[in-house]
């Protein structure tokens, strides 16, 4: 516009001074013509010459994008951002079937469940068995994050402490539920890594310097937070033994991997064990300079037996907690919510579970969380009837949930009518970018999808499931859930019918 104005101006002017020609001197025909031709050839090159002073011209910016296909992180943290225009079209359930029906067919065997609502009003578009009980695999970390941000809050983080142990010369590392401790120093800007134990450790050594302790440190370890058998008896011996999870304890490096960037292959055995060990090697490289040595063996603190109390430890001035050395704090229950369901994390969706068992006022078990997790829902009007939880992460074939439960939870993540559940909008990757879904929707039928559709997988054996949502071409929001039980193992065509599926939603006006 500016180039416009200016463009009408210059051109105004020039009328006016052709408008008052006649009383200036009149000039030869001749020259008035050379200096036309002089100043035709001199505006090209002037635009030629110019950008290389002044550069060239930055291009217009490009209009927004609508709020609903912003960046994943955009959906939640624009201030006051509304669900999209109740006034935009709701497909008709029928053409909405006509769409999904010959799409979702089971390839070698087994079958597809599905519900397909408007995400405004609930109205049912497209139902078939959605409430019927499904194996829901990973989905299942749907309901445990619905828990978690209810009970805990979106802004709740753990602490994991160093405290004076209950002999001189000792320390203790107390896990408070953090799973995605670093073995560096800690890393504000990011989710695992968030409380590194390398700035415990130095903080520990501070404080015995400052009381003047000398000679050798014990490091005692005391995982207590947590109980119950640390392996969850419905999972497969297989699957642990695949590192797809591992004994579940309050304390970890990189959610029990050894390394964060591998995902697949063995894990540590002893998570709390393996974190204090790193634990003593930053307390004995910190302490070095401090003149402390750090005794080689790590051990695990004496836990009272049953219905006896807990040992006396040392008791800070006017207080009867342990004196702590040191503590860091772990990244937000958001944010760790976003990255179990971003990257499927399973042992991260059982430490959640227990976590917010306990803040429920239940045993930190598998017990206790899945218990936690059926009453959350309830009292948030989520709860089907019959569903029948085993795990919160989805890895046990023992789990029953219908399509529709997913899909009603879709509807109140998405819907702003709670704050805390929005918070997870964040972790559902989206198709072809982010999370377990980057490499898929890059195909010719499922292209239209990549960028749109926004959905949990689930991956089992013989399971499939992808439950999300996406905002149709009319502009309406739905809520969706598709689930596949006893499907042929490897059968390529399955994950590519959810895929067709969502992306059928994504390109539908269906009226």
């Amino acid at each position: 516009m500016t180039k416009t104005r200016s463009t009408d101006q210059g051109l105004g002017r020039a009328r006016q001074a052709a408008g008052n020609g006649s009383g200036g001197v009149r000039r030869p025909w001749p020259l008035v013509l050379l200096s036309a031709l002089l100043v035709a050839l001199a505006v090209p090159a002037a635009l030629l010459v110019a950008p290389g002073f002044l550069g060239p011209e930055p291009p217009a910016p490009a209009p927004p994008a609508p709020a609903w296909q912003q960046v994943p992180t955009a959906l939640s943290t624009v201030p006051g951002l509304a669900p999209p225009d109740g006034s935009a079209p709701v497909p008709l359930p029928s053409a909405v079937s006509a769409q999904l029906e010959p799409l979702l067919t089971a390839d070698g065997g087994g079958t597809f469940t599905a519900v397909v609502q408007d995400a405004l009003t609930g109205q049912v578009l497209f139902d078939r068995g959605g409430s019927e009980g499904r194996v829901p695999a990973s989905n299942m970390k749907l309901l445990a994050a619905v828990a978690a941000l209810r009970v805990l809050g979106p802004e709740h983080t753990f602490a994991t402490r160093v405290v004076a142990g209950p002999a001189p010369g000792q320390v203790v590392l107390v896990g408070g539920g953090d799973v995605l401790l670093g073995p560096g120093g800690s890393k504000k800007d990011q989710v695992m890594g968030h409380a590194g134990l390398a700035t415990l450790a130095a903080q520990a050594v501070e404080a015995l310097q400052t009381g003047g302790a000398t000679g050798e440190i014990k490091v005692l370890v005391d995982d207590s937070l947590f109980s119950g058998p640390a392996l969850n008896p419905a999972w497969e011996p297989g699957d642990v033994a695949a590192g797809e999870v591992a004994p579940v304890y309050s304390m970890a490096l990189n959610s029990a991997r050894y390394d964060p960037a591998v995902t697949t292959g063995p894990r540590p055995q002893d998570a709390a064990m393996t974190a204090a060990e790193e634990f003593a090697a930053g307390l004995r490289s910190a302490g070095a300079a401090a003149g402390l040595t750090v005794a080689a063996a790590v051990e695990r603190l004496p836990q009272p037996a049953a219905g006896t109390t807990a040992p006396a430890r040392p008791e800070g001035e006017g207080t009867s907690q342990p004196v702590v050395l040191g503590e860091v704090q772990s990244a937000t229950v958001a944010e760790q919510v976003n990255l179990m369901l971003q990257d499927s994390d399973n042992y991260l969706a059982e430490a959640l579970g227990r976590l917010t068992a306990l803040a429920d006022g239940l045993p930190g078990s598998y017990d206790g969380a899945t218990a936690a997790v059926g009453a959350q829902l309830a009292a948030a009007g989520l709860a089907a009837e019959g569903m029948k939880l085993v795990d919160v992460c989805g890895l046990a074939m023992g789990n029953q949930v219908p399509a529709r439960q997913f899909s009603e939870v879709v509807r109140a993540i998405t819907s702003g009518t709670d704050t805390r559940l929005r918070s997870a909008l964040d972790g559902f990757p989206v198709a072809g970018l982010s999370g377990t879904l980057d490499t898929r929707y890059g195909d010719a039928a499922t292209a239209r999808g990549a960028g749109l559709v926004r959905a949990k997988t689930g991956t089992l054996n013989t399971v499939l499931a992808l439950s999300g949502y996406v905002v149709d071409a009319d502009g309406r929001l739905l809520a969706f859930s598709f689930i596949g039980n006893g499907l042929t193992p490897g059968a390529a065509g399955n994950k590519e019918a959810l895929d067709r599926a969502a992306t059928a939603l994504a390109a539908c006006g269906c009226r």
